[in-house]
């Protein structure tokens, strides 16, 4: 038939065009073109469908099957692998003739193609029946009889269709027959083969004519996965080379092709559809293995605690997707077994029964079933999770004092002391606010002088003292205190009896220190009063009304050292004239303090302040600033002296002041005036034209306003100098201003030509004894002196031609120019003695015996005649053996190989010669 009937989906396509996204929202996910779902599966009515005529163009469903292209494109064609049913271009599937029976489910495949993307895409729309009865139950048929029912035992053949086409019109419109479209094939999930196992035979009715080649292409042939069908390309046939599972696949779209042996094609390729049918092989997976969920305590039956949600791989169309819920155990089962049902299909927890207590049981474990094959246990797949059920707490338990009555004692005058603990019981969850409890004071506390903190660890009451408390006006407090929770009380549950109590505290008399009534006192006095005047009494009072004690005065703090208190009654007098003008008065103020103390055990004492306001009398005559000045010689605007005054006194006996200047000596009012700028200013200034340079004492009298007024003669020293253009005094001037005439000049001048000549006749008187000590013929000069190095004998260094000592002097020179100039005298004894040479053979290499002996003589004579010689002789230096000396060694004395050497005169030179004499003299011992 071809009707219009429209059939039960609307499989719109859906282009985005919300490409503009507003700058406050997230950035969205990259776009993937393809249909929002692989899989739709819709129930129909079988009213609507059977022997209704609906117009073509009449949509039935609202829904929609989205597909995006993700190039906000509307060239989209789609295609329906099922002829009964078609897709428009706006994604609305119709019915292209009336569907006689849907007692079994239709599913066919629909495909969308895109105007400039070669790519396909597919999606797969199975259609039910709303409201069918339920299927045959699995126990009723076997597992070969549900696979015979969806797929033939015997393959059918597939011919490739032939397009006719006839006249519909006199018009001469024409239009095409569609093309026979090829059923869908069903093969079941998981088959045992064996494999490969034929599908289907494809042939094309021109293979009795010529050769044909098949093939097949698309996804599961030639595209991944590669080679799950293949095709025979002689006879046609078509098979499957493995167990397919339709929970990774669903359905496969493939080509059948048919080519002659030239490879040209025969025939128009034609669509297969290959559906997997499910087979129960997967059982239901919880989303998690521990669920937790809570419901408070006390809650009504059909309250709802939580949800379980299980999912099944296989076609939840099915039986073998349809999953059911239960619950198989509870745990613990208090108040009853049975607390909690469970909704088989959607897997929502409910209470049954009323009962549910925290403070006996806080948790429950649920454990929950899900099966598949709806909730069949003998065919069906099951799996169990846990369900954790926590009971939260509600306020049903007011606090409860532990006792009727409480008791304290707290010492008067104390603060921020706990004097009772109040202790309470609640049942409900530990520091939470249906458990921490607050405290109120309901009566016998009017001025607040306790309160009540709540201990957070315990919950306990700490009945605080917070304003001191007086035993002689309260000596105990009967307290009424209610206590309660943070948390209001559930609804329905009253308050317990014992959430009040009473608290009796006790005071503590205590020795209190001395009050005085009025701390700072404050009296008022004039200046200037005598010693000895009685001021006030500052007495203080005894808190201690019950108890009899005695009060003793003594002054603690007295600045000026001005006050004396009397000890007994607290009488102040004065011991000196009070002044305001002290400088240990603070504005007019003077504060003491003075100290009371009872005879009480222990004892105590107390501090008041005394604070005398002094009233200002005029007795301080004002005084002038600055006391010198400066002034040029010739009267000129810069030629003036701005003075002030000053005066110690307060007002009215301070300014205005009176300047002016005294009548004697007449020099004064003759060379200068005065007058007043301002009531505390004035101004000096010359009155002839030109004063002689030099320092001038004027006296000014200045008076101030006080009654009677007091006057004060100030003198001012004015230096009067020359000034050059800009005002200033000169550098001549300025001395001339000091009052130093030219006699002075001149007898400054004259001492320090003085001083120069004494420093010149010193240095020269130095310079010529330097010239003395140098020409004194000393036998060693101390500072050529070099035996103190030579004379270090713990040193060993790197050998005795390492040594950096200027040794030139122990050497014999080569020439004597040097030493025949100098005068005849005492010579140095390390210099070669200047003789005649022809008395001596020269001996070029080692010297004569009798040139050592004349030599040492010399010298000895030299020591012993000069007084200032040192005690010993610098000969004695030995230890030096260098190189190049033209003298020899000491020891060539023993290396002659002639024995005419007599040295037995060696020991006629003295003792300090013996060693040498031992040696080399006559004797045994030689």
């Amino acid at each position: 038939m071809n009707l219009g009937s429209v059939l039960i989906l609307t499989c719109t396509l859906v282009v985005d065009t919300s490409w503009a996204t507003k700058a406050d929202q997230p950035p969205k996910p990259p776009c993937r073109p393809g249909f929002s779902e692989s899989f739709y599966t819709v129930f129909v009515s079988r009213d609507l469908l059977q022997g209704q005529y609906i117009l073509k163009d009449t949509t039935l469903s609202s829904e929609r099957v989205k597909f995006d292209d993700c190039q906000h494109s509307k060239s989209v064609d789609f295609e329906s692998s099922d002829p009964n049913f078609s897709v428009r271009p706006d994604g609305s599937v119709y019915a292209e003739q009336e569907v006689a029976n849907l007692s079994d489910p239709v599913q066919f495949m629909v495909t969308a193609r895109g105007g400039h993307d070669p790519h396909i895409w597919e999606t797969t729309v199975k259609l039910a029946l709303a409201g069918h009865p339920p299927s045959v139950p699995v126990s009723q048929i076997g597992l070969e009889d549900m696979i015979a029912r969806a797929w033939d035992s015997n393959p059918r053949v597939i011919k490739f269709p032939r397009k006719h086409q006839r006249s519909s019109s006199a018009n001469g419109l024409r239009r095409q027959k569609r093309d026979w479209v090829i059923p869908p094939i069903n093969v079941p999930e998981n088959s045992r083969g064996p494999f490969p196992q034929m599908l289907v035979r494809i042939r094309s009715d021109q293979d009795l004519e010529k050769g044909i080649r098949y093939s097949i292409t698309g996804a599961g042939a030639d595209q991944p996965p590669i080679d799950v069908y293949n095709i025979d390309p002689v006879h046609g046939k078509m098979f499957v080379t493995r167990p397919l599972d339709r929970e990774e696949r669903a359905s496969y779209h493939l080509r059948a092709h048919a080519v002659d042996m030239n490879g040209n094609k025969v025939e128009s390729p034609i669509d297969l559809y290959i559906y997997v049918i499910d087979m129960n092989d997967n059982r239901p997976e919880f989303q998690n293995q521990v669920y937790n969920g809570s419901v408070a305590e006390g809650s009504k039956p059909g309250t709802l605690v939580m949800q379980v949600t299980a999912n099944d791989s296989d076609d939840d169309t099915t039986a073998n997707g349809m999953v059911r819920y239960r619950i198989l155990s509870q745990t613990p089962h208090m108040p009853i077994p049975n607390m909690f049902t469970i909704n088989s299909e959607t897997g929502d927890i409910f209470t049954v029964a009323a009962g549910l207590d925290r403070e006996k049981v806080s948790q429950y474990t649920i454990i929950v079933q899900a099966t598949d094959m709806e909730g069949n246990l003998n065919f069906g797949l099951s799996n169990t999770a846990t369900a954790l059920i926590s009971v939260t707490d509600i306020n049903d338990n007011p606090p409860e004092l532990t006792a009727r009555t409480f008791s304290g004692e707290v010492p008067e005058n104390r603060v921020n002391v706990v004097v009772a603990n109040l202790t309470v019981i609640d049942r409900d969850q530990p520091h939470s606010p249906n458990w921490a409890a607050q405290y109120r004071i309901a009566s016998g506390d009017p001025q607040g002088h306790f309160l009540i903190r709540t201990n957070p660890v315990n919950n306990d009451g700490m009945v605080t003292v917070v304003k001191p408390v007086d035993y002689e006006q309260n000596r105990a407090f009967m307290l009424t205190v209610i206590v309660s929770n943070k948390a209001p009380l559930a609804s329905g549950i009253q308050s317990s009896l014992q959430s009040s109590a009473g608290v009796t505290i006790s005071v503590q008399d205590v020795n209190e220190p001395p009050v005085f009534p009025s701390n700072p006192k404050s009296i008022r006095f004039e200046e200037g009063v005598p010693a000895g005047t009685t001021l006030t009494v500052f007495a203080a009072q005894d808190p201690d009304l019950f108890i009899h004690q005695t009060v003793r005065y003594s002054k603690l703090s007295d600045p000026a050292n001005w006050l004396r208190i009397n000890r007994t009654n607290g009488q102040i007098t004065t011991m000196a004239v009070l002044d305001r003008e002290s400088m240990y008065v603070r504005n007019n103020i003077y504060e003491a303090t003075f100290l009371a103390a009872d005879n009480g055990s222990p004892p105590a004492s107390g501090t008041g302040t005394l604070q005398i306001h002094l009233i200002d009398v005029n007795d301080n005559a004002p005084v002038l600033l600055p006391k010198e000045a400066q002034v040029c010689e010739r009267a000129s605007p810069r030629s003036r002296v701005n003075i002030t005054a000053s005066d110690a006194d307060a007002d009215p006996h301070v300014g205005p002041f009176v300047f002016e200047l005294p009548s004697y000596p007449p020099s004064v009012r003759r060379n200068w005036t005065a007058s007043r700028i301002s009531g505390d200013y004035a101004q000096l200034r010359l009155r002839i034209p030109y004063l002689d340079a030099g320092v001038y004492e004027v006296p000014i009298i200045v008076s101030d306003s006080g009654n009677p007024p007091l006057s004060n003669r100030s003198m001012i020293k004015v230096k009067v100098c020359p000034c050059d253009d800009n005002g200033d005094c000169t550098t001549t001037g300025a001395v001339a201003a000091a009052g130093l005439g030219t006699g002075a000049i001149i007898a400054i001048l004259i001492c320090i030509i003085i001083l120069l000549t004494m420093v010149l006749v010193f240095v020269m008187w130095m310079k010529r004894r330097e010239k003395e000590r140098q020409a004194k013929p000393l036998l060693i000069d101390p500072e050529d002196d070099v035996r103190d190095n030579i004379l270090k004998y713990d040193e060993e260094g790197g050998g005795e031609e390492d040594q950096d000592y200027d040794l030139s002097q122990l050497q014999q020179p080569e020439a004597l120019d040097h030493i025949i100039c100098k005068p005849t005298g005492v010579r140095r004894v390390d210099e070669r003695p200047v003789i005649a040479e022809s008395q001596y053979p020269i001996r070029p290499s080692l010297p004569h015996p009798g040139d050592i002996g004349d030599f040492i003589n010399d010298g000895l004579r030299a020591a012993d005649n000069d007084p200032t010689a040192p005690p010993y002789d610098s000969l004695l230096v030995f230890d030096y053996e260098g190189s190049g000396s033209t003298a020899g060694s000491v020891s060539s004395l023993n290396s002659s190989s002639s024995g005419d050497q007599d040295y037995d005169y060696l020991n006629d030179w003295g003792p300090r010669f013996k060693k040498l004499a031992d040696l080399y003299g006559g004797g045994d011992d030689d």
